[in-house]
C-alpha cells in the first residue's frame, strides 16, 4: 500500500503588505507538492491585502482580524492548522520552486531529524537577488554566535513544536532564533544544501528599520539560552546602536566610533558575561592602533596622519 504524503501547513502572518502578498501566495500555490494547507493570518490590514485574499476563493484559508503581533499571528495559524509538518512564510518572502517537496523528502528520509532548513537568498524590494543568505551546516556552537538558519526555509514536525512550545509572543524580532535554540536543546536539526526560499531585504523591513531594538532583544534571547553572550552579538549590538548617531562615511568619525564601540562593548561584556575575555583586549588594541597614530604617546603631540 502506497504511503500517504504528509499534510504540510504553511502560515503567513500579514499586515499591510498588499504590495508583496500576491507574490508570496503564488509561491506557495505553485509548489509541486500536495497536500498543502495554507493559512494567511492578516492583522486587519487597511491596504488592499484583504481584497487580494478574496480573489483566491477556496484555494487558501485566511482570517483578517486584529492580533497581538507577528508571533501571535503565526501561532494562531499553526494552532488552527492540521498538518504534520509546519512552515512559516512571511508576507514579503517567497518560496522557490520545489521547496516544500524537497523539505518533506528530507524529513521523510531522516526520521530522527526534528526540523530542516535550507539555503536562501536575500532579495530586494523588486525581487532581484542581493546575495546568498549566510547559511551554514548546523552547529550548536555557531548557533550561539550567529543566526545562520534562514527562517522561511525551515520546516518543523508538529509534535516537535508542540513539545518545545510555539513562538514566544513576548518577542518582536528574534522569535525565530529563540525557537531554533529550543529545538536544538532537545532534537536534531537537519540541513538541506538546496535553495528553498528568499527573504526580502529592504529599508522598511522590521529588522532593518528597528535594528537597534532587534539587537537588544537578541542579547536577551542569547543570554536566556546560553547564560552568556559571545563577542559577535555584543559587537553587532554596538554597531546597531552607534550607527544611529555616527556617520562612518566621514573618515574623521571612525576613531570616535571605535572608542565608543569599545566602551559600549565593555559595558555589555560585564553585563552579560561578568568579565571581558583576554582575547577582546587584544582586539581592542589592534583597532586602536589602526585608527590612531601612537607617536603622540612619546612626543606629546597628535600626528596629522593615520
Amino acid at each position: 500500500m502506497e504511503k500517504t504524503q504528509p499534510l504540510v501547513s504553511i502560515v503567513t502572518p500579514s499586515y499591510n503588505q498588499g504590495r508583496f502578498i500576491r507574490e508570496t501566495i503564488e509561491s506557495v500555490l505553485s509548489q509541486d507538492y500536495s497536500p498543502i494547507e495554507y493559512w494567511v493570518m492578516d492583522g486587519a490590514s487597511t491596504d488592499d491585502t484583504v481584497e487580494i485574499l478574496k480573489t483566491y476563493g477556496k484555494r487558501i484559508l485566511w482570517v483578517s482580524e486584529k492580533d497581538h503581533g507577528q508571533s501571535h499571528a503565526v501561532n494562531k495559524g499553526w494552532r488552527r492548522s492540521k498538518g504534520e509538518i509546519l512552515g512559516w512564510l512571511n508576507s514579503d518572502d517567497i518560496y522557490l520552486p520545489g521547496a516544500v517537496r524537497k523539505a518533506v523528502e528530507f524529513l521523510e528520509g531522516n526520521p530522527s531529524v526534528a526540523a530542516v532548513y535550507g539555503e536562501g537568498y536575500h532579495i530586494r524590494e523588486d525581487g532581484s537577488i542581493i546575495e546568498r543568505y549566510p547559511t551554514e551546516p548546523f552547529s550548536d556552537q555557531r548557533l550561539k554566535e550567529t543566526c545562520f538558519i534562514c527562517q522561511p526555509t525551515v520546516f518543523i514536525r508538529r509534535n516537535v513544536l508542540e513539545n518545545v512550545g510555539f513562538l514566544d509572543e513576548g518577542l518582536n524580532f528574534c522569535m525565530d532564533y529563540d525557537l531554533w535554540f529550543r529545538i536544538a536543546k532537545e532534537y536534531r536539526w537537519g540541513y538541506l544544501p538546496e535553495y528553498l526560499a528568499c527573504t526580502r531585504f529592504y529599508p522598511d523591513a522590521k529588522t532593518l528599520a528597528r535594528r537597534a531594538e532587534a539587537h537588544r532583544e537578541i542579547l536577551r534571547v542569547v543570554y536566556r539560552h546560553q547564560g552568556s553572550v559571545p563577542p559577535s552579538w555584543i559587537y553587532g549590538y554596538g554597531h546597531a546602536i552607534l550607527e544611529q548617531y555616527l556617520d562612518r562615511s566621514k573618515p574623521w568619525v571612525n576613531p570616535f566610533f571605535v572608542l565608543a564601540l569599545i566602551c559600549l562593548s565593555l559595558l555589555k561584556f560585564l553585563r552579560y558575561n561578568r568579565k571581558v575575555p583576554i582575547s577582546e583586549y587584544g582586539r581592542w588594541w589592534y583597532w586602536l592602533k589602526n585608527y590612531f597614530h601612537w607617536k603622540w604617546l612619546r612626543s606629546g603631540s597628535v600626528a596629522g596622519k593615520k
